[in-house]
């Protein structure tokens, strides 16, 4: 009998068929399939391979095996580790992915583009969309936001996501000011962000959390039942709180980013 499992979290119902995912698809997909399709043509092993898509519109995709972090981060994603490695893999899909942006379409992907147009941008680079390996980020899930746009739009989110970014009020994230601050380098360092970018990648991330807020805002309106839900819930306010406590926070985080 075929494995059969309805995966947890995100927006979307994703099920697993045995070594497959099956996902809704969305007018977005096929710039997303041709982005994995490049992927698997250039030997990038972090992300799943586009198998097909269903008659009733449903992408097909490899699963890819390991764990997957909730909020708050769990042991293994919030190891040094973890850290490193989806630094690591994160450089590594931006290089393969560097070429294939110049040529990429513009236009119908599910964000605008992100300008300037240096790289394919996963969009939701976080634990949520990463799977582990024991302590090691090994693979990238969940393409829906990708889009052409610069490094650091996404090397801003990833390192909300993964430091994390957090104020003290939000549960979903831990350590010091001068904690977050240590484990910032070490994820600058480790995807090798050169330093005119770390000097504005503080601002750049605030900056992040206020599109993803006017993100929510904007499918909510659209009608979309789960980002009106995440709005009810105040996720959006845990992300504005937490895009002033960097600004506030900045010297802080900033001290040794680039010494």
């Amino acid at each position: 009998m075929t494995d059969f499992e309805v995966l947890a979290g995100g927006v979307n119902q994703v099920v697993r068929v045995g070594d497959t995912v099956r996902r809704p698809t969305g007018p977005w997909s096929p710039h997303v399939h041709a982005l994995l399709r490049h992927l698997t043509d250039g030997g990038f092993p972090g992300a799943p391979r586009v198998h097909a898509v269903t008659a009733d519109g449903f992408e097909v995709l490899d699963f890819l095996p390991g764990e997957v972090s909730g909020y708050p981060a769990t042991p293994a994603a919030a190891s040094e580790e973890a850290l490193v490695s989806a630094a690591e893999l994160l450089r590594s899909y931006h290089d393969a992915t560097a070429a294939y942006a110049r040529s990429a379409p513009r236009a119908g992907w599910q964000e605008p583009v992100a300008a300037p147009v240096e790289v394919i941008c996963h969009g939701d680079f976080a634990p949520h969309n990463c799977v582990l390996t024991g302590n090691r980020v090994t693979g990238m899930i969940d393409f829906d936001h990708a889009r052409p746009g610069s490094r650091m739009w996404d090397v801003a989110y990833a390192a909300y996501r993964w430091v994390p970014l957090t104020a003290p009020t939000n549960a979903d994230g831990f350590g010091s000011t001068a904690q977050q601050a240590a484990r910032l380098r070490l994820f600058c360092d480790r995807y090798g962000l050169n330093r005119a970018d770390r000097t504005r990648l503080i601002g750049t991330v605030a900056a992040r959390l206020h599109a993803l807020v006017d993100f929510m805002r904007a499918r909510a309106a659209a009608g979309s039942e789960a980002f009106a839900g995440h709005l009810a819930d105040g996720h959006h306010l845990l992300y504005l709180g937490d895009a002033a406590y960097v600004r506030e926070r900045r010297l802080i985080l900033e001290a040794d980013l680039w010494s």
